[in-house]
């Protein structure tokens, strides 16, 4: 265990009391989230030696930590993977990344800003009202697509965590009448690229208690950050509630995605009923 590093000029009691202590909960959670993210990848075989690895990373609490927990464990890899840091200036308002740079560049993370305007594409074609992330997140990964298979690299990592897979669950039962999530890893449909989720076992909570003792240089999303009444905000509440009063819920949700019995289904696409 590391000691704690002396970078204040304040020594009072009080001041190094909640020092000490910031610094023990950080280390706790770093602990925890390397622990689950190094668990993901093992379980769905996410990284192997020699991998070139696009992190996407959006300026959010997310993508930052997902970014920290790879490279603690390519440090553990000894170094046998490449990471790159990718970043798509979408021309949002306000948007500011001088600070996005600085992180990165204190990170020793190779990595590019890339500016795609499509904030004014979603905001033409999207009535006010409705919802952007469907349109957003298409272009978006388009660009990342496009810009992986230009420059080569084989995995690309999402910041997606477990409170996302389980919201996509509820979401896609209750608004579209599927059963699908979001996998840990997956091979994309024009078969190019695989999608990689390291932060899949991850709770957002943790990730939210990290990203603050860390001081991670958040840059709000002015798109779906705009919309109080998603649906996936109002799923969320409602996996939250539930949670109050059975902690294992949002757990045992997680449990299902990969606990399928096809043969208690009724889809006709695995069992000819007819015939029966």
């Amino acid at each position: 265990m590391s000691t704690i590093p002396i970078l204040i000029q304040d020594s009072t009691p009080e001041f190094i009391a909640t020092a000490a202590s910031d610094y023990s909960k950080r280390e706790k959670l770093a602990k925890k989230l390397l622990h689950y993210t190094t668990k993901a990848i093992r379980e769905f075989n996410m990284l192997e030696k020699g991998d070139r690895v696009m992190v996407c990373l959006s300026g959010g609490k997310d993508s930052y930590t997902m970014l920290d927990m790879l490279r603690q464990y390519n440090v553990k890899m000894r170094g046998k993977i490449e990471l790159f840091a990718f970043v798509l200036d979408q021309s949002q308002p306000g948007w500011d990344d001088s600070d996005l740079r600085k992180h990165l560049d204190n990170t020793k993370v190779p990595y590019e800003i890339l500016t795609k305007d499509t904030y004014s594409i979603v905001k033409e074609k999207i009535p006010e009202g409705k919802t952007y992330c469907s349109l957003c997140s298409r272009l978006r990964r388009g660009n990342i697509y496009h810009y992986a298979e230009e420059h080569g690299y084989n995995k690309i990592a999402l910041g997606h965590h477990r409170d996302d897979l389980i919201n996509t669950l509820l979401m896609s039962i209750l608004y579209n009448g599927e059963v699908r999530s979001m996998p840990p890893k997956l091979l994309s449909d024009n078969k190019k690229h695989i999608v990689i989720r390291p932060l899949a076992y991850c709770q957002e909570s943790d990730i939210a208690a990290y990203a603050r003792l860390e001081k991670y240089p958040i840059i709000p999303c002015t798109l779906c950050g705009s919309q109080e009444n998603l649906s996936r905000k109002r799923v969320n509440k409602l996996i939250k509630e539930l949670a109050q009063e059975n902690p294992k819920i949002p757990s045992n949700i997680l449990h299902a995605i990969g606990n399928i019995s096809p043969s208690q289904m009724m889809d006709h696409r695995y069992w000819d009923f007819k015939a029966l």
